[in-house]
């Protein structure tokens, strides 16, 4: 498959924006387990990403990311963040200036709970795609009685297949934090918030 280009990066942060209502965003990471034979050594999901060619890519600064901007018709931005564009994941993997996870524990503020909200909200794509693509797929079904390699090469091989027939339909860096936060106070203003979003959280 082709890089994406900076063109490719903005073209899908719009989509994000109009499907989702959650700016800014390029993307979804979530870690799906194939089940095969286990090998002598294992990683977590975070790990596994961030040894990966795009991982590397992303911890490298080489993704052509749109340089940073505010975030959708909030003109003054805030003084504190660098990057602003970003990927949405869950609590498996490491904040990061382009990685948004969710905030942990159970007694957060009511900003921040409606901040886990809306960028689960924007995650579930990622999550439907992978349950259409097990289902899709039996030998996802099942454990894959192959070695590690060659899982790899099915599981890209079947992610290709799915990607091409749907087209046409770690440590925390200061900084990242300064980003979540800037998209919880965007989330929370009362011009970018959901309707019903306070009612999500019981308020």
């Amino acid at each position: 498959m082709a890089e994406p280009t900076t063109n490719d990066w903005l073209n899908i942060a719009k989509g994000y924006f109009e499907k989702t209502q959650f700016p800014n965003t390029v993307g979804a990471i979530n870690g799906k387990h194939i089940r095969i034979e286990c090998p002598k050594s294992s990683e977590s999901d975070c790990n596994v990403f961030k040894t990966s060619t795009f991982g590397k890519k992303l911890y490298g600064d080489k993704l052509n990311f749109p340089p940073e901007q505010c975030l959708p018709n909030d003109e003054f931005g805030s003084p504190q963040v660098t990057t602003i564009f970003v990927l949405v994941t869950d609590e498996a993997f490491a904040l990061h200036n382009n990685l948004l996870r969710p905030f942990p524990g159970r007694t957060l503020n009511d900003k921040r709970r409606i901040f886990n909200y809306r960028s689960s909200r924007a995650r579930q794509y990622i999550e439907c795609t992978f349950g259409i693509m097990s289902k899709k797929w039996p030998v996802f079904q099942t454990n894959i009685l192959v070695e590690p390699d060659a899982a790899v090469i099915i599981t890209k091989g079947s992610s290709f297949m799915e990607s091409v027939q749907r087209r046409g339909v770690g440590n925390i860096q200061k900084n990242a934090k300064d980003v979540r936060e800037y998209f919880v106070e965007y989330v929370n203003n009362p011009n970018h918030a959901l309707d019903w979003q306070n009612t999500i959280i019981g308020r």
